[in-house]
């Protein structure tokens, strides 16, 4: 589904990056942390928002498989969500900078809005008023008429907010009483910042946070607040009072989730030491350790009714715990609060694994990962799939079981923040790696050896449902369409590579916001086609629309006798040809042209100008032009190329020559020496 609110086009003037996720067709398990939880009592829903960006439905009922479904519509981590409107909507914010408005029930989209520039990372609702705020590193707060929200439409996409001005930094923490008579925000300024939401208007600023504020929680009467800090305490604040009326030193490290009860007499809180304690908050000094978790503590949900609370953590799985106190109503002791009265939860749903590193491999094809569980795999990021699962095998043996002395520069780069790989092509780099058919494994019919541009490939393997694409040509009988690039050479500019139709295609602002969003396959759909016509760069349309493939990239390099051969040096020209010229053909090269064996022209030693070696001659003929038992076996018997005194291999070509042998700056310099 792509996004409902398109950009103009032309309205980003910003350099736009292609991006896609190589994963299953449906996720079923988070792959990272979870930031938020919302639980619908009526429905015995869990609704979970993950670092994976993908939002997932959980029947709590069904402890063997709670999967509903995922909501996917989101392009970086989902950081908090909200449900409203008696659970048929749900509102979330994410670091794509997106607040989304979703049908809770079905698990679509309804619409996007677009109003923060960074960040968005924390989200509050008043159910009385059916009101939503939203803040984040822009260090803006916006208030939402929900029933406005979810009855935006494509076409009729226009909202109005309000902005609550007056933060100095980014915000991490927001929260609003049920009236929606009080808005508080906490950041990185160490404060925390009142308004009234009715008419926008200051109230006050709190200090005592001596860190980040990244938790907080309202009175449903707006009259008392807590707060939860970096700084590992938990405050209790009066705001008639304007003023902190108890600070609680529980948690050992920095606190990041805080619940309280309906009545606010008992606060629930959770952070980086892992532990979820309940506190009595009429007394401070009586809390209880419910239980310890195996990752710091991102979100706490209740189910009041069951006396339960959902536990969402760095890790991919979401715990229930049961929240029912000991019934001891004697002063605990420091003993008994470091012992959990629940070691078990009551359920798990459970998560999927997350990919923690990668190698690409010297081919610039195909990537290594070890995910978080020592799972190592092997991925094909042309065809957007996994190609092999190895188990827990040795990553850095397998990195050298599969390294290959050939180099292919770099075209593209990859990102883990979602726990699943994320392959970025930038403008500047996509084009930059030209590779031979043969070089990766294809044969062709008419047994040629065409040149392939992995990234111009690919762009059009990802946008191969567009109309726009569909090539006018015949193909031939291999299945290929051939252009001659801008160095005469024959190219291909078919679709050599195949991606699944599940693949999300992400097209946004280098370093910034998300401008489109596709599945692959549903580029033909009426709407992916507006927005594609709206959003694509003309780097990617000349590739992918007008097949104009871009020229090879040149290698400038001197070629000289062996100092020792005793042959009489020509003339010193620098010479230059395609970074994917085989060493066989500089050696050719030096056979017919510079020894005068097996041509007319030997006696031009002298003759050889820039851009002349295997460029003009050698470079524009196909090797089915060639007579394989003619010249070349005798050119490989006679001469021999050498780099830096080592003999190079004939199948070598330059740019590996040069980044494996040379290691230097400047001109390559290659040697030949006959041999006798």
């Amino acid at each position: 589904m792509a996004m409902h609110q398109r950009h103009p086009s032309g309205i980003s003037r910003k350099k736009v990056q292609v991006s896609f996720v190589v994963r299953d067709e449906v996720e079923r398990y988070h792959r990272s942390g979870i930031n938020s939880l919302q639980f619908d009592p009526i429905n015995s829903r869990l609704y979970s928002a993950c670092r994976d960006s993908i939002i997932r439905i959980w029947n709590t009922k069904n402890i063997k498989d709670p999967y509903i479904q995922s909501m996917e519509h989101h392009t970086d981590w989902v950081n908090d969500i909200v449900l409203c409107c008696g659970g048929r909507n749900l509102i979330s914010a994410s670091s794509d900078t997106t607040v989304k408005v979703w049908n809770a029930y079905k698990g679509f989209c309804m619409s996007t809005l677009r109003t923060h520039k960074d960040y968005v990372k924390a989200l509050a609702y008043a159910k009385d008023r059916e009101q939503v705020a939203s803040a984040g590193l822009d260090r803006s707060i916006f208030l939402w008429d929900v029933n406005t929200l979810t009855a935006l439409t494509a076409s009729n996409n226009t909202v109005t907010m309000l902005n609550l001005s007056g933060n100095k930094d980014s915000i991490y923490s927001l929260a609003m009483n049920h009236c929606g008579t009080v808005i508080v925000s906490g950041s990185t300024e160490k404060v925390l910042r009142f308004w009234d939401p009715r008419t926008c208007q200051k109230l006050m600023k709190l200090k005592g946070h001596t860190d980040n504020v990244k938790a907080l929680v309202l009175s449903k009467d707006g009259t008392q607040c807590v707060s939860g800090s970096s700084d590992g305490t938990i405050r209790l604040w009066s705001i008639g009072h304007q003023r902190c009326i108890a600070t609680l030193r529980i948690h050992d490290e920095g606190v990041w989730a805080l619940q309280a009860n309906e009545s606010f007499t008992t606060l629930y809180s959770g952070g980086r030491d892992r532990k979820l304690y309940m506190t009595d908050l009429r007394n401070p000094d009586s809390r209880e350790l419910i239980c310890e978790e195996s990752a710091p503590i991102l979100k706490l949900s209740m189910n009041a009714e069951q006396q339960t609370m959902w536990v969402a953590t760095t890790n991919s799985c979401i715990n229930n715990w049961s929240i029912k106190p000991s019934g001891n109503e004697e002063d605990s002791t420091e003993m008994d609060y470091e012992r959990p009265l629940y070691t078990q939860p009551k359920m798990t749903i459970k998560g999927g694994t997350s990919i923690r590193q990668y190698h690409v491999l010297n081919d610039k094809r195909h990537i290594l990962t070890k995910d978080s569980e020592g799972n190592v795999a092997l991925w094909d990021v042309s065809t957007a799939c996994k190609l092999e699962d190895l188990g827990r095998a040795d990553f850095e043996e397998e990195i050298k079981k599969r390294f290959k002395m050939i180099y292919v520069p770099h075209w593209f780069t990859v990102d883990l923040r979602t726990g699943m790989l994320s392959i970025h092509l930038d403008e500047s780099d996509c084009f930059a790696a030209w590779v031979s058919a043969k070089s990766v494994g294809m044969r062709l019919n008419d047994g040629s050896d065409p040149k392939l541009n992995f990234g111009g490939l690919l762009l059009q393997a990802l946008l191969s449902h567009w109309p726009r694409t569909q090539p006018e040509e015949e193909p031939l009988q291999d299945g290929a369409v051939y252009n001659v690039n801008g160095s005469g050479e024959r190219v291909s500019t078919n679709y050599c590579f195949n991606v699944p139709g599940h693949t999300p295609v992400i097209f946004s602002e280098v370093g910034g916001r998300t401008l489109f969003r596709l599945l692959a396959k549903d580029a033909g759909r009426e709407t992916e086609t507006l927005g594609l016509s709206d959003t694509l760069p003309m780097w990617v349309v000349d590739i992918t629309v007008l097949k104009q493939m871009p020229k090879f990239n040149k290698i400038p390099f001197y070629l000289f006798p062996y100092p020792a051969a005793g042959i009489k040096s020509v003339k010193k020209d620098r010479l230059s040809a395609s970074d994917m010229l085989q060493v066989r053909k500089v050696i050719e090269h030096v056979y017919e042209k510079i020894i005068g064996a097996g041509s007319d022209a030997g006696s031009q030693t002298g003759s050889t100008h820039n851009s002349t070696t295997a460029n003009s001659a050698q470079e524009q003929k196909s090797d089915t032009e060639r007579d394989p038992l003619s010249m070349l076996p005798a050119a490989e018997e006679k001469v021999e190329l050498l780099c830096q005194d080592q003999i190079l291999d004939p199948n070598m070509d330059l740019r590996t020559v040069k980044h494996f042998i040379w290691k230097s700056g400047g001109d390559l310099v290659l040697h030949y020496r006959l041999l006798r």
